[in-house]
């Protein structure tokens, strides 16, 4: 480990001393915490992360200039669908994905570094259980969807089938996922199939430069963003692992949408068949001024536009058919190959510009008080993980059904949308017409047959735990009660 000497010297060219001032004041153990934290920040590094990112909060918001002129919505020879497409066209796909899985070629990828601090808890987000029946988990649920695509691929090809499951964490996460997934024996996965590893941690900065400190020996670190996949599949030698293992292509999403498809088929084949190096899920946005990224062209490069550099004209233009024309809602479902990975890992990464997340960032003062802010006083810089559309060779976007396909978990209950209720429902009204088209018949109180979703199943939850639901039954074959339905055989590869 550095001296103290030997970190302070560092600091100063840096222009951060400031991260020493209590220093003298640790015990032993504290401070070589502290100097542990601080001895892998390079000068040079650190000194521009603090300058680049008060630069970048001192911008004034909104679009870009000139940005209006540069934007094309994506041509339709880039955009396949999933409702639209004829079904043989949707058969080929799927029997591609199928065949390719089958062939151990297809990896997922979960981004989960983030907490559930806005649902109110300080575990992983992953670990919250929106109040379904059967009380499962986010991780479950995608554990148990990973299961099911592998014994589907396996089933038609007659072989036995493995889809890795790659888990990026964070300094917050790692240790509580480890642990709930060995509690939890791995959900009946193979744990060698199961690989997490950490993203990197940047210094939460001030609106001045200046990185911050938490407490007398922790900086307030943050991790980098989703983006930061690239840098730590680097650093953990991920594609060397996935090289080992024959897998060729990777499904890469975000933790928090609840209908998420894993190694889904259907997007896998469609990317595979059109050639495709990168490739993105996309949702037909509700409406003009909602708050998701748009995936269109700029300067006739495929990029993620933030709704917040969108202006309100443009995010109102009509296509011919009377639709937005900017409407490929973006929703972090994504399609890479092996081979674009190593690509952007190697070449590309340093490219990538971080975007600024202004926060409320607890420190302390000059005395060494502990303080938490009432309004934001902090920004941490992130990158995303779309950032490298641009530099695809042939990027292709795949169109779902939003109520198919993408439910997020972000907000507490108190929020009125994409909060535990929401995604809650979402799940289970996707599962009663999945029943209903398999032929199940659902029964009220009184015996009567039910033609719609009932409202009672919109139970309530405190604190991801759900109350007493109706005193529904199984009252015989094809016939459902809601804690039947997550695991309902349906027809296609997903719970």
């Amino acid at each position: 480990m550095a001296s103290e000497r030997d970190v302070r010297a560092r600091l100063q060219r840096a222009g951060q001393e400031h991260l020493l001032r209590f220093c003298a004041e640790l015990a032993p153990g504290p401070r070589a915490a502290l100097l542990a934290e601080l001895e892998p920040l390079e000068p040079e590094a650190l000194r521009e992360h603090c300058r680049s990112a008060a630069a970048a909060c001192a911008r004034p918001p909104g679009p870009p200039p000139g940005l209006a002129t540069r934007l094309r919505p994506l041509p339709p020879e880039r955009v396949g669908s999933a409702s639209r497409s004829d079904p043989e066209t949707r058969r080929l796909w799927e029997e591609e994905g199928f065949h390719q899985i089958a062939l151990n070629k297809v990896a997922v990828l979960l981004l989960a570094g983030g907490q559930g601090t806005r649902l109110g808890v300080t575990y992983p987000k992953g670990m919250y259980q929106v109040g379904l029946p059967s009380q499962k988990t986010l991780y479950q649920l995608q554990a148990e969807r990973i299961r099911r695509v592998e014994q589907l691929a396996g089933e038609r090809h007659g072989t036995r089938c493995t889809v890795p499951w790659y888990i990026m964490t964070s300094e917050f996460t790692l240790g509580p996922t480890a642990e709930f997934f060995k509690e939890n024996d791995f959900f009946h996965l193979d744990p060698n199939n199961v690989i997490m590893f950490e993203q990197r941690m940047l210094p939460a900065v001030t609106f001045d430069g200046r990185a911050i400190l938490e407490r007398k020996d922790k900086v307030a670190m943050a991790p980098d963003g989703n983006g930061g996949l690239y840098r730590a599949l680097a650093d953990h030698r991920i594609l060397e692992d996935m090289e080992r293992r024959g897998v060729e292509f990777v499904h890469v999403y975000c933790v928090d949408n609840i209908l998420v498809r894993l190694a889904d088929p259907v997007f896998i084949g469609f990317c595979v068949l059109r050639g495709a190096d990168c490739g993105a899920k996309v949702v037909e946005k509700a409406y003009p001024e909602e708050p998701v990224g748009v995936v269109c062209l700029v300067d006739g490069v495929p990029q993620v536009v933030e709704y917040s550099e969108i202006s309100p004209e443009i995010a109102q233009l009509r296509a011919p058919d009377g639709g937005l024309l900017y409407n490929a809602g973006n929703i972090c479902n994504h399609f890479f190959t092996r081979g674009f990975l190593q690509m952007v890992t190697r070449e590309f990464e340093p490219l990538l510009k971080p975007h600024v997340a202004v926060k409320k960032v607890p420190y302390v003062d000059e005395e060494g008080n502990p303080v938490k802010p009432l309004k934001p006083n902090g920004i941490k810089m992130e990158k995303f993980v779309f950032d490298v559309f641009q530099f695809a060779k042939n990027f292709v976007a795949f169109e779902v059904l939003r109520e198919e396909e993408f439910s997020p978990l972000k907000n507490a209950d108190s929020a009125d949308r994409d909060n535990p209720s929401t995604t809650r429902r979402a799940l289970l009204a996707q599962h009663y017409r999945w029943a209903l088209q398999a032929g199940a018949h659902f029964l009220d109180a009184h015996g009567a047959q039910l033609t719609e979703l009932p409202r009672v199943w919109r139970c309530t939850c405190e604190a991801g735990r759900s109350s007493p639901r109706s005193s529904w039954t199984r009252t015989g074959p094809g016939r459902c009660s809601p804690d039947s339905l997550p695991d309902l055989p349906t027809r296609g590869p997903q719970h």
